[in-house]
């Protein structure tokens, strides 16, 4: 039995480390996107416009059925209606009696109104189909930028700790020279205050880091206070921004498609107002009952064909039809805008992939220059030719080289993804 409980306890802590290791297991980009389609707070409250949408669809399809309304009551009177003949009085009703009606209308032609409020209704529909389309971008968009300013900023920390090490070693040489008497204490002070900085450069970075994991938690839906472990994406090809259509790209995108079916909900209202001035032709059948012992028929059947028009309503429709005019007016404006701003967008995000892809060639040479300059440097002070001074600048001009190049490759990556969503494939 003794020889058991070792046993049990390593089996205990695998299953420990191994839950464990499953909890923090890194997160691809793809898996980030994903959670976030189906998690993301934004999304999830979006995805309800669509629930509305599909029942305002509903109810306007419900205009192509007959309403049909049904009522009824008791009536209690202090005293029954009598009429006088010839001097006499004869009651025509009871005193108390009970009432019920049954009414079924049909709109048979409004000239168009009703098609109006559906084809309205089916328009929105499509908007908000759209918009969360747009939505959906935008939220990826935001992912991908989170998700590499994480691991930009966990590459500074890289770079912070590697100056570190260099100041370190760096003190060390400059230690063993001043014990032999070769260099004086300004040498040391010199290393121990770059040391200290850079410290504080690395403490500042790695809660930097702290900070965008909890951004990107959030926004993939992430129980709170988790600081996902992701996973460096690997290297994929990237689309030829010298053939982008420009027309053909603000087609595709979904914030514009939703502008546009917009649009066609403010026409189709218009067109409803229209019908506001017109008569409405209507058929009705009805079942009307009326407690009363002193008739013969208490429950009258009757059919209705009729016609309704309203002739004054204090300028309601007036005011709805210009209403409408205005609306249209504005979500126009809005289209037009938008697609400014949408080729404002493009060009920039052009322009910054460009750019991003030429400061990575730049800042790679440079990483070399720097290493090189830090090698020459810090054999010159070994041998007693170079200052410490030369040392520690060369240090700061390769952390400074590295950092470049590391900003440069992520916003490269972040300028592609922004080029993806200016042209709607995001």
């Amino acid at each position: 039995m003794p020889r058991l409980q070792p046993k049990a306890l390593l089996v205990m802590l695998v299953m420990l480390l191994i839950s464990q290791t499953g909890h923090s297991t890194p997160l691809s980009l793809e898996d980030c996107l994903r959670r976030a389609k189906e998690h993301n707070p934004l999304l999830q409250t979006v995805r309800w416009d669509q629930a509305v949408a599909n029942q305002q669809v509903r109810l306007s399809d419900s205009s192509l059925y007959p309403r049909i309304d049904l009522q009824g009551g008791y009536t209690a009177q202090l005293e029954p209606q009598a009429m006088k003949i010839n001097g006499m009085t004869m009651e025509t009703q009871q005193g108390s009696y009970g009432f019920a009606n049954l009414a079924a209308t049909q709109t048979l032609y409004d000239f168009g109104r009703r098609a109006a409020r559906r084809n309205q209704a089916r328009s929105a529909h499509k908007a908000v189909e759209s918009n969360i389309r747009s939505k959906e971008q935008e939220v990826r968009l935001q992912v991908i930028e989170a998700y590499f300013a994480v691991l930009e900023a966990e590459k500074l920390v890289t770079t912070a700790h590697q100056e570190l090490q260099t100041v370190i070693e760096h003190r060390r040489v400059a230690q063993a020279l001043y014990d032999n008497g070769v260099v004086t204490r300004n040498d040391l002070l010199q290393a121990d205050l770059r040391a200290a900085s850079t410290r504080q450069k690395l403490l500042a970075v790695q809660n930097q880091v702290t900070n965008l994991r909890l951004q990107l938690n959030f926004l993939i839906g992430g129980e709170p206070g988790q600081l996902p472990e992701l996973l460096e994406p690997p290297e994929s090809a990237q689309a030829n921004e010298q053939d982008i259509d420009a027309v053909k790209a603000l087609a595709r995108r979904p914030d514009l498609q939703a502008l546009s079916k917009q649009l066609e909900v403010s026409d189709h209202e218009l067109q409803e107002t229209k019908t506001l001035f017109y008569p409405e032709l209507f058929a009705r059948a009805s079942m009307d009952y009326l407690q009363n012992d002193k008739v013969r028929e208490q429950a009258i059947y009757a059919g209705t064909i009729g016609l309704k028009i309203n002739l004054f309503d204090g300028f309601g429709s007036t005011a709805s039809r210009e209403k409408a005019v205005s609306t249209r007016s504005r979500t126009l404006q809005q289209l037009q805008m938008a697609e400014q701003q949408a080729r404002l967008e493009l060009a920039t995000a052009q322009n910054d992939v460009n750019v991003a892809r030429e400061r990575i060639a730049v800042t790679t040479e440079a990483i070399k220059q720097g290493e090189e300059n830090l090698r020459i440097n810090q054999s010159r002070y070994q041998e007693r030719v170079g200052t410490a001074t030369e040392v520690l600048d060369a240090q700061t001009l390769l952390s400074q080289a590295r950092t470049e190049h590391y900003r440069a490759y992520y916003d490269y990556q972040i300028s592609s993804a922004r080029l993806r969503k200016a042209v709607g494939d995001l």
